[in-house]
């Protein structure tokens, strides 16, 4: 399965690395795969369409990160409806299928301009 560093799927949601880093340090997410210290995360491309959900989710509606991040993981595995029922009566939908088209498109083109990281020790020099 593929698998993006955390400076390719900034990049790609426009966000910062900072920013990117905290989340995943505080909020489980789907499909990142993380070691243990010193051991880069790398991201699923359904935990990039779940970030990218919650973002629009936060932006749009002015929604709590954690709350968005739930909302957005169920949103992100419903593919066949894109809906999601929040309560009696009240549902949110969202095409999903073109979310995960744009953000396979950015994700190309983000691979090709973010450098590898560097792997091994760090020169003494």
């Amino acid at each position: 399965m593929r698998a993006y560093t955390v400076a390719t799927v900034a990049l790609t949601l426009s966000v910062s690395r900072k920013w990117l880093d905290n989340t995943l340090s505080h909020n489980r997410v789907y499909g990142v795969v993380q070691a243990r210290q010193g051991v880069s995360r790398k991201l699923s491309p359904h935990a990039v369409l779940t970030l990218h959900i919650a973002l629009r989710l936060i932006e749009d509606l002015e929604m709590p990160l954690r709350r968005a991040l739930a909302l957005a993981n169920d949103l992100a595995q419903s593919r066949e409806s894109g809906g999601y029922a929040l309560s009696r009566g009240l549902s949110i939908s969202l095409d999903v299928d073109q979310s995960a088209e744009e953000i396979t498109a950015r994700l190309a083109r983000a691979v090709e301009i973010t450098p590898l990281p560097r792997r091994g020790r760090p020169s003494t020099k």
